[in-house]
């Protein structure tokens, strides 16, 4: 009969939250580079891609801490 791992969602949670504000910072750092600004007034194009850039780099950073901790887990066992 194969045992179940314990989850410990507080280090699930933790890295979770690690991986999207990461993801956003990095996008958002880069979208200052390129010229898209999230914080600038109204909703020009420049300010419209900047919200989708750092939507995007908030949602690859968390899938990358996502398979982060499932190679944690597969490795473990």
């Amino acid at each position: 009969m194969a045992r179940k791992s314990r989850v410990n969602f507080l280090a699930v949670g933790f890295s979770d939250a690690i991986g999207f504000v990461g993801g956003c910072l990095i996008a958002y750092w880069l979208g200052k580079l390129i010229g898209l600004d999230v914080f600038a007034p109204g909703y020009d194009k420049a300010s419209m891609g900047g919200i989708v850039l750092v939507g995007l780099g908030g949602g690859l950073g968390l899938q990358w801490a996502r398979r982060w901790q499932q190679g944690r887990r597969d490795h473990e066992e």
